[in-house]
């Protein structure tokens, strides 16, 4: 299984180094970082995650506060932001684990947490600095909550999300940033400032 998920990998992301030559200009254009507030609570989920993966978790050796975006890495983003939507089928805690919220590493299925786990930990693997991926907890226009990976680069925040196949700017995505794991320690969370108009999503034809 491990070999045919790096085979695919690998192959995507020779395709996307071919197609994706040169970065997009919205990515490329200069972009605010996603500011951080004080400290703030763990989410359940990923304290319990933290109590069971402790080599995960706790302080990073060495903080890199963005990382430096080119054609190569851009490659990877896209190759695993992909690989991991299209190979995990969505499926919630509540069905799956039969409790509110559970974060683990998901094995064939998961949410949305268990996917951005699963992206973290991959592109950690291929040399990505943790401290410059971030689990994020925000707030879809319905209301509810949901968690993506945001990956801090010297081009902007990106946001890698198994509901968009793309990988967008922070500021471009539909969600209200609620807070995200702290730089420094990974069992750590802060707030962040978000302040874009909140878009309510309306019932109605």
């Amino acid at each position: 299984m491990a070999n045919t998920r790096n085979t695919a990998k690998h192959l995507l992301a020779l395709a996307f180094a071919v197609l994706c030559l040169a970065l997009p200009a919205t990515v490329q254009a200069a972009s605010p970082m996603l500011a951080a507030a004080g400290p703030t609570s763990i989410p359940i989920g990923a304290l319990e995650f933290c109590k069971s993966r402790p080599v995960d978790c706790g302080a990073n050796r060495k903080v890199v506060d963005a990382v430096r975006l080119d054609d190569k890495n851009w490659a990877q983003l896209l190759s695993v932001n992909t690989y991991f939507n299209d190979t995990i089928v969505p499926i919630s805690d509540e069905d799956l684990y039969h409790v509110t919220e559970y974060w683990t590493y998901p094995a064939g299925y998961g949410d949305c947490e268990d996917i951005a786990l699963a992206k973290r930990r991959e592109l950690i693997a291929d040399g990505w600095p943790a401290s410059a991926l971030l689990m994020s907890v925000v707030k879809q226009a319905n209301g509810e909550g949901h968690a993506v990976l945001l990956v801090r680069t010297d081009r902007g925040d990106l946001v890698l999300d198994n509901q968009d196949g793309r990988i967008n700017l922070w500021s471009d995505t539909p969600y209200h940033f609620v807070k995200r794991q702290s730089q420094t320690n990974a069992s750590q969370w802060v707030d962040v400032l978000d302040d874009r108009p909140i878009i309510v999503a309306t019932a109605g034809r």
